[in-house]
Order: C-alpha cells, then sequence, then structure tokens
C-alpha cells in the first residue's frame, strides 16, 4: 500500500527535485565567479604575499576560477536549448 502511494507522488517530487537541481547548478558558476572576484580584493591576502608566483591571482581565486569554469557546463547546454525555443 505505501509503494503504491510513492509511486504516484514519484512524478511530481522527481520533477521538482529536478528542476531544482538545474537552478543550483546555474548558480554554482556565477557563485564562484563573484567569490573568485571577491578573493581577489581581499586585504587580508595583502599582507600575508611573501614572493609573486607565476599567475598574477592568489591561489583562492584561481581555486574559484577553475570551479566556475568546471561548473560552466549547465550554462552550456541552455544556450542551444534556447535557440531552440526562440526558432519555434
Amino acid at each position: 500500500m505505501t509503494t503504491s502511494i510513492l509511486a504516484r507522488n514519484r512524478p511530481a517530487d522527481t520533477r521538482r527535485t529536478r528542476d531544482a537541481a538545474n537552478w543550483l547548478g546555474l548558480a554554482a558558476s556565477p557563485t564562484f565567479a563573484l567569490m573568485a572576484w571577491l578573493s581577489t580584493n581581499d586585504a587580508q591576502s595583502m599582507l600575508c604575499v611573501s614572493e609573486p608566483g607565476p599567475l598574477p591571482i592568489g591561489g583562492m581565486t584561481f581555486m574559484y576560477l577553475l570551479m566556475s569554469f568546471f561548473h560552466l557546463s549547465p550554462w552550456i547546454r541552455l544556450v542551444p536549448a534556447l535557440r531552440r525555443q526562440r526558432m519555434q
């Protein structure tokens, strides 16, 4: 009995969960980009600078930019979908 109730409620719950996951995926890349920008302007990191490295950005900034890059895939998938929607 419980199994049949869960089976009937699954599609709406699954859809809501999928929609939330899609929005979360779209929010990741801009959030990491913002964190990278904020970490470049960190006054505390200027106090602890030892020696300039090969890149003009610090370790945390580089990490946030890399994370932003890796989370771009939902945006890359969204662009063709929006183009197809405009064509219709």
